[in-house]
């Protein structure tokens, strides 16, 4: 309405002041051309509003795009003010953790050096010690060249021992009465308990005292080894009169290996390379349901082993 009013005015300002500059005096024609350029002013006005309302919306739209900058500005001020300090401390940061590397490298390189002394001496320690064992490692392959021929020494003694034996005993041997075997550097001499005692008797009878004088004419040169002497027995108990002496199997194998032990001390063995052990009846090498069991079950074994 305002801008209508305003339209109406200028036309009417406009008609009056032609009218006036022609003096008052207007004729149909001239009035009508009046009123046609009014209209074309008022037209022309028109679209100057319409300029100035778009002019207006437009710079409406400006000012609003400039707020929106501003604003836009200055949260990329604030976030630029952040990153800027961010980056400061991240330089803060990464100087101090040159600063520390620095030190660092600086503790290693000393580390290093002294690492490097350390090592020289380690190195020459180990050489030293090296040299040491290499000296050691002769010695002990000498002693153990030597060693290995002591033992094949004696295992060739005691291989001699065994086929002296078996030379010496030959009949024995041959009538089953002695078997002589040797494994693993042991050799044992079984005798059948009836060439060395009369039945239910520990005491050795002269016929089993000269069979011991020949094994013991072989075994006294021997100081190597130990010599065992172990008493053996059948399963059958002890009866009559016989257990008041000898209460079990044990005690009757027990002094049979004794006797034949102080037999063999009396020939001039050594009697700390003497030893006497009974197993009674549980040390078996045949079947005891049987004579001839029986009989291969009661002996005495005199073993060479090596010394403890």
């Amino acid at each position: 309405m305002k801008n209508e009013n305003l339209k109406k005015l200028i036309l009417f300002s406009t008609l009056a002041a032609l009218i006036f500059s022609l003096g008052g005096c207007v004729t149909k024609g001239t009035y009508l051309a009046m009123e046609e350029e009014a209209t074309s002013l008022e037209q022309n006005l028109m679209d100057l509003q319409r300029q100035y309302d778009d002019l207006s919306q437009e710079n409406a739209a400006l000012k609003e795009q400039v707020d929106q900058l501003n604003q836009s500005l200055a949260a990329q001020k604030e976030e630029n003010e952040n990153v800027l300090a961010e980056k400061q401390n991240l330089e803060n940061l990464m100087r101090e953790r040159t600063d520390n590397f620095s030190k660092t490298i600086a503790a290693l390189r000393t580390n290093m050096e002294e690492l490097k002394t350390d090592n020289a001496s380690l190195v020459n320690d180990l050489q030293n010690n090296i040299a040491n064992l290499e000296t050691e490692n002769l010695g002990l392959g000498e002693k153990i060249i030597a060693l290995e021929l002591e033992k094949e020494e004696k295992v060739q003694q005691l291989s001699s021992t065994y086929e002296h034996l078996l030379s010496e005993m030959k009949n024995e041997i041959s009538r089953g009465e002695i078997t002589i075997s040797e494994l693993k550097g042991k050799l044992t001499v079984n005798m059948v308990d009836s060439i060395l005692f009369d039945s239910g008797k520990a005491e050795v009878k002269q016929e089993g005292l000269a069979v011991l004088q020949r094994v013991v004419d072989i075994l006294k040169n021997i100081t190597d080894k130990a010599i065992r002497v172990e008493g053996h027995t059948d399963n059958v108990p002890i009866s009559g009169g016989l257990a008041q002496k000898y209460p079990t199997n044990w005690e009757l194998s027990a002094a049979r290996a004794i006797n034949v032990t102080r037999f063999l001390q009396l020939q001039g063995i050594d009697p700390a390379n003497l030893a006497s052990i009974a197993y009674g009846e549980f040390k078996p090498v045949a079947d005891n349901n049987s004579e001839e069991g029986k009989a291969k079950n009661r002996r005495i074994e005199i073993v060479l082993v090596a010394k403890e």
